[in-house]
């Protein structure tokens, strides 16, 4: 069977200025979510709770590594798959040289290695020598076998391995286990984009893509999982290769007319693979390489603020116990129905704002305001209740305390329209504060330069015959908000 490596498309080796963007933008989030957590450790001594804020040191250092490895522009690539399926080979291969050890017993690959890739010039131009070179430099991971001995402890440094990498291959031969595609599944969980690698097609030369997908989906029948890889692996994502070709017999004819047979191996074949693999670095390397650095940014910051929100979780029931009294009283007393609105209002912000300080967590003017509405719309009639209740009991008590006088009816008519608003002023100032402390543990991603604003950004402006769009719909599910 011949394999004819896809054409290039005549744009891919030029460098994408909406990729440049896209790894721009996501450097800035970065250096932003430094700026701003930076303070975290500056506050140690002022909280009680030293390991809690330990651990918060870790997710920062993830945040520089990841930062560091922007700086780098280096894409890692993580090849995957159960023991003997040639992973080694399939790497060795995309190198040109023999440097990860093979053989024919099981697990011969016991710990994840590295090794830098530098394509040839030629291959990374992909337009006939036209364009420019590849931007982002790439890192080979060759890993175990998923279904090796101490399974667990690999299946938990694999998953390790995949949430650093940018891209996966996921290498098998033959018929396609069930084992297989569950652990297809489990690495499509990581969210990153895949490539099944189909090696040892010199021994299965009926193999094609269709066989292969017609399989999956025929493991998939009657699961979960089974739309999810339908939708994120298609045809054109499984390669066919094979990287360490096994010995043929050839007939030799020598010039005395004597005739002989020997053993010979033939080169390896992964030029498929390889003009794949360059073609998503050209044409998307950037943009993968930022989305990547944003998820794991992500995942930091909304650790780092989890756990925030847990340590001053004491400080801030005392603050807003201390706004609903303040707010209550405020309300209460002021005899002007309009300015009761206005105070609540600006109370409620203030509250937020404090929370904010208290948190450390990030907010500006514009994100205060924007919390309000959200605050507004989210908590629908409860808190809209608050404001028309206000204004119906405000203009009672103002009303009153105009005709109050010496007259007792008057003074108590007032007296319950105030303790009526400031009861319902001081019940929304609870809930707001409470909401508030939820946007403020799960808003701090957002903004202009947040990690989640960026990832939307890249998503939606994927070309739908790209890599990264078949995982838009995976990862918009994330943040609908």
């Amino acid at each position: 069977m011949t394999h004819q490596p896809p054409q290039p498309n005549p744009n891919a080796a030029r460098p994408s200025q909406q990729g440049e963007l896209h790894f721009n933008r996501a450097r800035a989030s970065l250096q932003q979510a430094l700026s701003w957590y930076g303070h975290l450790r500056r506050q140690r001594h002022a909280v009680s709770d030293t390991s809690a804020i330990a651990s918060v040191q870790a997710e920062l250092d993830i945040l520089k590594s990841t930062l560091d490895k922007l700086d780098q522009g280096v894409i890692r690539i993580a090849a995957f798959g159960l023991v003997s399926r040639g992973k080694s080979a399939v790497l060795n291969a995309l190198l040109g040289q023999k440097i990860l050890q093979t053989g024919p017993l099981n697990g011969v690959t016991q710990w994840p290695r590295s090794i830098r890739w530098t394509p040839s010039l030629e291959s990374t131009l992909g337009n006939g020598g036209k364009g420019g070179t590849s931007k982002v430099q790439v890192e080979l991971i060759d890993t175990p076998g998923l279904d090796e001995i101490e399974g667990q402890a690999r299946g938990e440094m694999a998953r390790d391995v995949a949430r650093q990498a940018d891209l996966i291959l996921f290498v098998v031969a033959g018929d396609i286990t069930r084992t297989e595609y569950k652990a297809l599944c489990e690495l499509r969980q990581t969210q990153k984009p895949l490539i099944l690698v189909f090696n040892k097609i010199d021994l299965y030369p009926d193999k094609d893509r269709k066989a292969i997908y017609q399989n999956l989906q025929k493991l998939g029948a009657g699961s979960s999982d089974a739309n999810r890889l339908q939708q994120l692996l298609s045809a054109e994502e499984i390669v066919m290769v094979s990287a360490e070709p096994a010995p043929i017999e050839v007939r030799v004819e020598w010039p005395d007319g004597r005739v002989t047979h020997e053993w010979e191996t033939p080169p390896p074949d992964v030029d498929e693979l390889k003009q794949k693999i360059l073609n998503i670095l050209n044409r998307e390397g950037r943009s993968l390489l930022a989305l990547n650095a944003l998820i794991q940014a992500r995942e930091a910051e909304a650790t780092i603020a989890s756990k925030t929100v847990d340590i001053r979780n004491l400080e801030a029931e005392k603050l807003i116990w201390e706004f609903v009294k303040y707010k209550a009283i405020a309300v209460a007393v002021n005899p002007i129905a309009v300015l009761d609105i206005i105070g609540g209002t600006v109370a409620d912000l203030a509250l937020i704002r404090s929370l904010a300080k208290l948190y450390g967590l990030p907010i500006t003017s514009y994100e205060a305001g924007k919390l309000w509405k959200t605050i507004v719309f989210s908590s629908g009639g409860l808190l809209l209740g608050e404001l028309g209740s206000s204004l119906m009991l405000g203009l009672g008590k103002s009303a009153s305390a105009i005709a109050s006088g010496d007259n007792p009816s008057n003074i108590t008519a007032y007296a319950g329209s105030a303790i009526a608003q400031a009861s319902i002023a001081g019940y929304g100032a609870y809930a707001i504060g409470r909401a508030a402390q939820v946007y403020l543990e799960q808003g701090c991603t957002w903004g202009q330069l947040g990690s989640n604003t960026i990832i939307k950004e890249i998503l939606n402006q994927m070309e739908p015959n790209t890599i990264l769009y078949r995982l838009r719909q995976e990862l918009q599910q994330q943040f609908q908000r």
